[in-house]
């Protein structure tokens, strides 16, 4: 053990702590037409990367990921048409560039298509230097592939290092959707001091990848049945209704997308579509919302 903790003083702890922090909140007072709460959901396109990026080259694990690409998504474009819901794609750039035209059938849906790194690395493992290039070469090949330069990272695995933010606001960035100190937007903080872009909090109790992933040389198993899972999810959208605020879910298309997953997503989107005043977002979407009405937000969470 290299380092001693306990052994700290003030300025070190705090350091750590306030390096990359929560500031002001920015749940608005009101969502577009009036609505009660804003859903924004989310599909990590992951497909063979994270096996690519550990060096697993064999088919069988390969394959586990071409099923997001081959049958997830056509499922997923297919659900989220039917209930005119637009959404957000964090893409790897290897993923993109493997399959052909898929972040632009993204785009021709209406949906949004953001950062999501390179070849899913793992960022805490990285220089700040290999991070930075990785990042603005991911940035420039989904910018050539849809046309748009992305203005939004979820970090591949929520792996966010001491370097994360900087570069984020070097690519010009709105927003960040890695961290999880809140159920609503807010404000990131670095150092201290307001840096102007977005965090939309994620959570990994809004995330299909804890409940259904599976490693049959691990322990890794998926030990709750989907509708112990859409009782969780509904659960937590049934709150963000009641306070009028953000409901936010991460998923797979190589995860979700298997038949029996898919068919708690359409019952919970069967749930919240039969709620007045629900509004369906991209992430750049709210944040867009969020931003414009920062004037208006509600009081900070103690």
């Amino acid at each position: 053990m290299t380092e001693q903790p306990w052994l700290w003083d003030e300025k070190t702890w705090r350091g750590h702590v306030e390096h990359v922090r929560a500031g002001r909140s920015l749940r608005p007072a009101s969502w577009p037409g009036g609505a009660k709460v804003a859903v924004a959901l989310s599909f990590d396109s992951d497909h063979e990367t994270p096996a690519l990026r550990d060096g697993e080259v064999l088919p069988g694990k390969l394959a586990q990921g071409e099923y997001g690409a081959r049958v997830g998504v056509p499922r997923l474009l297919k659900l989220l048409d039917r209930f005119d819901a637009p959404a957000s794609f964090f893409v790897p750039a290897v993923s993109a560039l493997l399959h052909d035209g898929e972040v632009k059938s993204y785009v021709d849906a209406g949906h949004e298509v953001a950062l999501h790194g390179w070849i899913h690395e793992r960022n805490t493992a990285l220089t700040e230097a290999e991070e930075r290039d990785l990042a603005f070469r991911a940035a420039d090949v989904l910018a050539c592939l849809t046309g748009t330069p992305p203005v939004g990272i979820r970090t591949p695995s929520w792996d966010f290092s001491a370097h994360t933010l900087t570069i984020t606001r070097e690519l010009g960035l709105k927003y960040d959707s890695s961290l999880m100190a809140d159920d609503d937007c807010y404000e990131l903080l670095e150092n201290g001091e307001p840096t102007g872009v977005v965090e939309l909090p994620v959570e990994w109790i809004r995330d299909d990848a804890p409940y259904f992933m599976m490693d049959r040389f691990a322990s890794l198993r998926p030990y709750t049945p989907p509708r112990g899972v859409l009782s969780i999810w509904r659960d937590e959208f049934d709150a963000a209704y009641t306070e009028g605020g953000l409901f936010q879910l991460t998923m797979h298309p190589h995860i979700i997308g298997h038949r029996s997953r898919i068919a708690i997503l359409t019952e919970l989107l069967d749930h919240i579509s039969g709620h007045d005043g629900v509004w369906f977002a991209t992430h750049a979407q709210v944040v867009d919302h969020v931003l414009a009405h920062a004037e208006n937000t509600a009081e900070a969470h103690p």
